[in-house]
């Protein structure tokens, strides 16, 4: 029987089965597919992310600098609200060998990790979880002491287990141009109902267009009229779901969430990436497999480290549906030089952001 069996291996599914393997539990994790594959998520990325993964793995994943973001409350040529720091606030990144690169150093910590398998069925117990797995060439049932469902927004693992959804799925979608493009500021546009539409320049990797819309809006016309504005040939187009507002729980008798499953995103961008990781880390800490009790510790903890950014980032979203002319004087009372963290809106209140206001 394994400690953790764990359903996804994105960054916070193999997060979680490095740090669990690192403390000396067994640990399998599956993936139904090709690691980071079919790409539905975008690689920009605050600086933390580098904490996260193996020093040597860097240059493979870098692609651009991040030095700032032009506001735009129309198209390409309407005008633009500046805001940027004098050294880099995020990066660029190979989205899909990040999933990758994280995947092997779970499998360097021990992690028992399988692409091209499907967990079908999830049946919880009180004393043990047992899971139905589909592989290349045949199927068979896995027995462990608990399970971690970390399969993205449409959880077949959060099914299983009766919890609920998060409180929100957006629509995104996001494409990319080849011509490489070094500029080190994204442009993003307030055009899309209650949410935003981004240009993204990652270096040789192109540059990223994206946006993600409240459901009900016809996300494909919205992205078509982007492009249209950009005259740009886009390639390799892709679209997702993205989960905004955690539920009440995201645990059971012997299962947990993680990562979108568990709606741990940003609500202002909807990123999840370093929110996921976080969670991860908070589980691999307080959960241990044969006390289930230590469930309600992961509970408290991921919110403890996440909670108050979470609330503020439904706040900050607030904005993209204010009228024009408040949007308007938001942009020229704060645009030039900041002092957040593009992962915590908290950050808004810190002495850094406060001396940034002063100059």
């Amino acid at each position: 029987m394994y400690d953790f069996a764990v359903v996804g291996i994105g960054p916070a599914g193999a997060r979680f089965a490095r740090r669990a393997a690192e403390r000396g539990y067994d640990v399998v994790a599956f993936e139904q597919g090709e690691l980071g594959k079919p790409l539905a998520c975008s690689g920009h990325v605050s600086l933390d992310v580098w904490e996260y993964v193996p020093d040597e793995a860097r240059e493979e994943l870098f692609q651009n600098e991040i030095r700032g973001a032009r506001f735009h409350l129309g198209g390409a040529d309407s005008e633009a609200y500046p805001f940027y720091k004098d050294e880099a606030i995020s990066n660029a990144v190979d989205r899909v060998q990040l999933d990758k690169v994280l995947a092997d150093a779970a499998r360097d910590a021990g992690a028992d990790v399988r692409e091209q398998h499907t967990v079908t069925e999830v049946a919880e117990f009180n004393d043990r979880v047992e899971l139905t797995v589909r592989g290349p060439e045949e199927t068979f049932d896995v027995t462990a002491k608990m399970v971690a469902g970390s399969d993205g927004p449409r959880s077949r693992v959060r099914d299983a287990l009766a919890l609920p959804e998060p409180d929100e799925f957006l629509h995104g979608a996001l494409a990319f141009d080849p011509e490489p493009d070094h500029e080190n500021f994204v442009d993003v546009h307030l055009t899309v109902p209650e949410f935003f539409a981004w240009r993204i320049p990652r270096g040789e990797g192109g540059v990223e267009y994206g946006l993600a819309a409240a459901p009900g809006e016809d996300v494909p016309a919205l992205f078509d009229a982007l492009v249209e504005d950009y005259g740009v040939e886009i390639e390799h187009r892709c679209s997702g779901v993205i989960p905004i507002g955690p539920p009440d729980t995201v645990t059971s008798t012997r299962g947990f969430l993680l990562g979108d499953a568990a709606g741990q995103t940003k609500p202002f961008t909807g990123g999840g990436i370093l929110y996921g990781m976080t969670a991860a880390d908070c589980a691999a800490r307080e959960i241990d497999p044969d006390r289930p009790t230590t469930l309600t510790a992961y509970e408290n903890a991921w919110r403890d480290e996440l909670g108050r950014d979470i609330q503020l980032g439904h706040l900050v979203r607030k904005g993209y549906s204010a009228p024009q002319p408040l949007q308007r004087a938001g942009m020229r009372l704060f645009e030039g030089e900041i002092g957040v963290h593009m992962d915590q809106p908290t950050s808004l209140f810190s002495a850094e952001q406060l001396r940034a206001l002063l100059r």
